[in-house]
């Protein structure tokens, strides 16, 4: 069992920046090993994927974000990032932590970012 933790989200102006942090209960190695990434989710809008992370080795990045938006993870501490900036108010959602291992998938409860105009 995986348990993630957001944190990070809050209420921001149109141009300004936010970090989220994923803080998770495994092992170094483990967290190594998972694919780890960031979703979210608007009112009214399925689930869509922001930026994702290979174990460390590739990133990918929804083109929405490409250029705005930087994950990253720190294995010493377990902890993926989003380093979000340029921040529209079409980002406004629940953003959701998610790590894949093999065949298992777990989510964090989420944090929300609201964007104002």
């Amino acid at each position: 069992q995986v348990q993630l933790v957001e944190s990070g989200g809050g209420l921001v102006q149109a141009g300004g920046s936010l970090r989220l942090s994923c803080a998770a209960s495994t092992s170094i190695f483990r967290f190594n090993t998972m694919v780890m990434g960031w979703y979210r989710q608007a009112p009214g809008a399925q689930r869509e994927l922001v930026a994702n992370s290979t174990g460390g080795v590739s990133t990918n990045y929804a083109d929405s974000v490409k250029g705005r938006f930087t994950i990253s993870r720190d294995s010493a501490k377990r902890t993926l990032y989003l380093q979000m900036k340029s921040l529209k108010p079409e980002d406004t959602a629940i953003y959701y932590c998610r790590s894949d291992y093999g065949s298992i998938t777990y989510w964090g409860q989420g944090t929300q970012v609201t964007v104002s105009s």
